[in-house]
């Protein structure tokens, strides 16, 4: 008589969490400690711990000679992608789509009003019980270009609507036509950027966009505009937007940073005209459940032998 071992699931969050859970499968629990829940080898579906970064999240790859499944927890795949040839080939790479566009949209447009409306120099004031009024820019009217308009760009495009903005311009890698109206590629950057207040990046980090907000990107933008990263930190040339801000001319908003965490002591810190937050776009408490959902409806699929979601690269 033949037995076959039941595949092993490594999660970053417990199984008696997770509802929806299919049978067939042994669960084993990993978020990045030190010790492996099991021998890697045995892993068919892996999926990674949630912002733990690149070294934690590819350690046990070299091992998973039998994985056939990566999910990751996050949009963007660029923390897995350096140990993605240690793999057998036929691995599925899949991304958490439909986890983070609403927390990551609500943070991009909290970051454009509160860089618009002077939010931090208000908080400076009422620390020192000063009296800041005055007139400020408001979102209304002004003209708005995402850079990356996948599922992100347009969560973030659906929040804009309501408040009145002249424009919204959409960039990325292939032009196509949606209901809000068209999308350039990065091609058409020297005739939009003139003409954006705003620019938002929500691209995934990839060598085509490493660097691409670089001396060139900044200058073509207007006076006074706005640049709001909740892409990754490697999209923007950081010296290049600090001469910017340290001349007064641009406005940043940053979620993400590069380097990041930013140490202490970084100039980006105390540079004029800058807004940081820590990598907090999906950090929010709309992240647990709908990351539940999506790993219990992927390993449902997978149980079935059925097609699994979000497949972003297959190795081999």
């Amino acid at each position: 008589m033949t037995s076959t071992k039941t595949p092993d699931v490594w999660l970053p969050i417990p199984a008696d969490e997770i509802e929806g859970l299919p049978d067939g499968l042994a669960y084993r629990f990993w978020d990045g400690g030190p010790d492996y829940p099991a021998d890697p080898a045995d892993c068919a579906f892996y999926v990674v711990p949630y912002m733990k970064g690149p070294e934690i999240s590819v350690r046990p790859l070299a091992g998973m000679t039998h994985v056939q499944v990566v999910q990751t927890l996050t949009a963007g795949i660029d923390h897995v992608e350096p140990g993605l040839g240690l793999l057998p080939d036929g691995v599925r790479l899949c991304n958490a789509k439909g986890v983070h566009e609403a927390s990551t949209a609500e943070l991009t447009l909290a970051l454009i009003l509160t860089s618009l409306r002077g939010f931090p120099g208000f908080v400076h004031g009422q620390d020192k019980e000063e009296w800041r009024s005055g007139f400020y820019p408001a979102l209304a009217d002004k003209s708005v270009l995402i850079v990356g308009y996948g599922s992100i760009g347009a969560a973030i495009e659906d929040r804009l609507a309501p408040f009145e903005c002249a424009r919204v311009a959409r960039v990325a890698r292939s032009a196509r036509t949606t209901a809000r109206g068209p999308v350039h590629t990065l091609d058409d950057l020297p005739a939009l950027l003139p003409e954006a207040d705003v620019v938002v990046l929500s691209t995934p980090l990839n060598p085509s966009t490493q660097g691409l907000v670089d001396a060139d990107f900044l200058a073509a933008m207007p006076d006074g505009a706005l640049l709001v990263n909740v892409a990754r930190g490697g999209v923007v040339d950081t010296k290049s937007l600090l001469l910017e801000l340290e001349s007064g001319r641009l406005h940043a908003a940053l979620d993400v940073t590069d380097p990041e965490p930013l140490p202490a002591g970084h100039p980006l810190w105390h540079a004029p005209n800058v807004l940081i937050t820590p990598h907090v776009g999906g950090s929010t408490s709309a992240f647990l459940p709908r990351a539940k959902r999506l790993v219990a409806g992927q390993l449902s699929r997978f149980a079935a032998g059925e097609p699994v979601r979000n497949v972003v690269h297959t190795t081999g």
